[in-house]
């Protein structure tokens, strides 16, 4: 699944191209994806975009009276077309904009969503997530405090959208590596200080992510078309049995809540 970082490349990629043109209108195949789309998505006409954002994996176009919200799901994707192209069988929606360029999103397995919900207010798929990975509002003395008394592992406590969105399973990873956390650590107890550093490693790790355009995945490409190049950095995630980067220890895999986990026995503690 594209994590904050891919969602982040596409916001970016598709954004300038988007912010101050209407769409004209909405072309919806197929009317059932992870959910229906609503009827108001199918009938809107003529709104501008004011802004493209990003809220957790969810990217939302904010129009003058109303909000769109996608969902990537597992194999999700958006291009930009200069002029309107024949659709694919996994084409099942376009956004007809001024000057007869297309936003086509893509979805081969139909997890990916497109909802709506007015200005001002809140979808409610949005409404108990926890702070946003990049912004003030999130650093470590606000992980130390929403752990006291979790005997969860750090990882899934990492992952947990209440906590802190956006951290999917391959950041979580590199993460907890970074700042020297073992992954399956009861999350009540891990030090003030250990999570300072936590906080200080999700941000790098994602931050060196967005700017290499995402990781690249096998069924993402960014807005623009351009891969991700990032997976060649990384230093736990995918490489069970390999050598640690850091001491040459060869690396240890799990399994955490149906998910593969990597780590090093020798750097985390």
């Amino acid at each position: 699944m594209p994590e904050l970082p891919e969602v982040e490349t596409t916001r970016r990629g598709i954004a300038p191209f988007l912010e101050g043109t209407n769409i004209e209108s909405i072309q919806v195949r197929q009317p059932r994806l992870r959910w229906a789309v609503p009827e108001q998505v199918r009938t809107l006409r003529n709104q501008p975009v004011e802004r493209v954002r990003r809220r957790a994996k969810y990217l939302v176009l904010e129009l003058a009276r109303e909000q769109l919200i996608l969902h990537l799901g597992m194999s999700g994707s958006l291009r930009i077309l200069q002029q309107p192209q024949p659709p694919g069988p996994h084409d099942h929606v376009d956004f007809l904009l001024e000057g007869g360029r297309v936003l086509r999103f893509t979805d081969p397995r139909r997890f990916g969503a497109l909802l709506w919900s007015p200005r001002p207010g809140c979808h409610p798929l949005l409404a108990d997530l926890g702070p946003e990975p990049l912004s003030e509002a999130f650093h470590g003395d606000w992980l130390y405090r929403m752990a006291r008394g979790r005997r969860v592992a750090v990882k899934n406590f990492l992952m947990n959208a209440r906590v802190v969105v956006g951290v999917g399973n391959i950041y979580a990873q590199e993460s907890l590596f970074l700042s020297g956390i073992h992954p399956t650590r009861p999350a009540g107890r891990v030090s003030l200080a250990r999570y300072r550093r936590l906080a200080s490693a999700v941000r790098e790790v994602l931050e060196a992510a967005i700017a290499a355009g995402g990781t690249t995945l096998r069924d993402f490409t960014g807005g623009d078309g351009r891969p991700g190049y990032f997976r060649q950095t990384l230093r736990v995630y995918g490489r069970e049995g390999q050598a640690c980067r850091t001491c040459a220890q060869p690396l240890t895999g799990i399994r955490q809540g149906q998910r593969a986990t990597v780590y090093c026995t020798r750097c985390q503690r």
